[in-house]
């Protein structure tokens, strides 16, 4: 059994879930939205990095999975989420954690099947993976998506790496 942290950073909203993994059975932990409050930026990423720390040590993941961001229209809003993606990040490393950068297209192909998914397709995939009664806030479905492809790009590595070459 593997447990699987999945991270969807924000400056403002920061989506996290914790999975568990049991050959190909999915069960979701926990999960939530990390909302800083405040208006100094500075509070909000000390915030953050003091209450992933306190989810880290409270669910005890094994790996933990990070979603990077898209290249951004808007560079204030870029600048922003990459500074809470490195708080994040940092959180992380510093409990211990290897983890694993997922791009977007690279979760929506991994949970829906097409990295061109929109958020509603993602969710309902979410929802039946994990056998959710609801659909979850759209943060917190964006951090169970970064685990689950966590967890099939892990699966899918472990399987090359085992598979046996027939000789000729």
């Amino acid at each position: 059994m593997t447990r699987i942290l999945g991270v969807d950073p924000g400056s403002r909203a920061t989506g996290w879930a914790v999975i568990e993994a049991e050959g190909s059975r999915l069960r979701l932990c926990a999960s939530g939205v990390l909302r800083p409050r405040g208006e100094a930026r500075a509070a909000r990423f000390a915030w953050l990095y003091r209450n992933l720390g306190e989810i880290v040590a409270r669910e005890a993941p094994e790996t933990a999975a990070v979603e990077s961001p898209f290249a951004g229209v808007n560079v204030r809003s870029a600048l922003a989420l990459a500074e809470a993606r490195g708080v994040v990040l940092a959180a992380l490393g510093g409990s211990g954690l290897e983890v694993t950068a997922l791009s977007p297209a690279e979760v929506k192909s991994a949970v829906v099947g097409t990295g061109r998914a929109d958020k509603r397709q993602v969710a309902f995939m979410v929802v039946r993976l994990l056998g959710l009664d609801a659909t979850p806030p759209e943060d917190a479905a964006d951090a169970m998506a970064v685990a689950i492809a966590h967890w099939r790009h892990a699966s899918w590595s472990t399987r090359l790496r085992t598979r046996t070459i027939p000789p000729r």
